[in-house]
């Protein structure tokens, strides 16, 4: 770019507008840039717009807020995603991370708050998400996380055994800065490697949006696509029936569908 204003917009490009994220990184690359002309000589014309707002823009008003972003096409575009991602052992965090991500269907701030718990009547192991946080559309408890395994497509399906290597120790979760920086530490990530760079662009061409969040979405339209009821997604996905049916609107779709079906059958 060859002034700030184009600086700006290439910056920030990969957050969405409007969002908190992109109006901090707005801010950030203004001061230093005046910064860079007060203090270290650069030409006066880098010095950034006197009003970031057009930069920053404005959040879609018919876009719901929770849903940041679109599912994938299938289970076969994040299975195809992780199998091109580097496999050294500093990456391999990072895919853990986010196989995390797309069997329990977690927010990206709950990687932090994962954990592994034991049933008190049978033994067997299962896990639990301490994460809790207040919020308009209602409140987030602690609560018990359910794995949807991911469809294989022709072949079977993964058996990344999560859970067991967990309780061995084997998982190492990559730095995730707490808050909404868990989901910004995982985009930063992703948008440094071609294969995700190049599923985006293949998915924009089909209308959806993938960001990080796309890995949880997935987990709410596998489960009703599998005849999980809308409550029972809500509650493994944390976080109530009217915010549930409010950001996934397959979820009131295939429940609807199920009921007329349901009643059809009963004649």
């Amino acid at each position: 770019p060859g002034n700030p204003a184009d600086l700006l917009d290439a910056c920030i490009r990969d957050w969405a507008p409007g969002s908190r994220m992109r109006q901090i990184r707005a801010q950030s690359l203004a001061q230093f840039l005046t910064h860079c002309v007060q203090r270290e000589q650069f030409p006066d014309l880098w010095l950034p717009p006197a009003d970031l707002k057009r930069h920053v823009g404005r959040r879609d008003a018919t876009v719901n807020r929770t849903q940041k972003g679109d599912p994938f096409g299938s289970d076969q575009q994040i299975l195809g995603l992780l199998e091109r991602l580097p496999v050294d052992a500093a990456a391999q965090r990072w895919s853990d991370a986010l196989k995390l991500l797309a069997e329990l269907g977690l927010r990206p701030i709950e990687l932090l708050h994962l954990s592994v718990r034991l049933d008190d009547a049978s033994g067997e192991p299962y896990w639990w998400c301490s994460y809790q946080k207040r919020s308009g559309g209602g409140d987030t408890a602690a609560r018990r996380v359910f794995p949807l395994v991911l469809d294989g497509g022709d072949g079977p399906p993964p058996d990344w055994k999560l859970l067991q290597r967990w309780q061995a120790g084997d998982i190492v979760l990559p730095p995730l800065r707490s808050g909404n920086g868990a989901g910004d530490s995982l985009g930063t990530y992703l948008n440094r490697q071609q294969p995700w760079v190049e599923l985006r662009s293949a998915c924009e061409q089909d209308g959806r949006r993938i960001v990080p969040y796309s890995f949880r979405h997935t987990y709410s339209l596998r489960g009703h696509r599998r005849g999980i009821d809308p409550g029972a997604m809500a509650h493994s996905m944390g976080h109530s029936l009217e915010v549930h049916l409010r950001s996934y609107p397959w979820a009131s779709a295939s429940n609807t569908a199920a009921a007329f079906a349901r009643a059809s059958a009963a004649l």
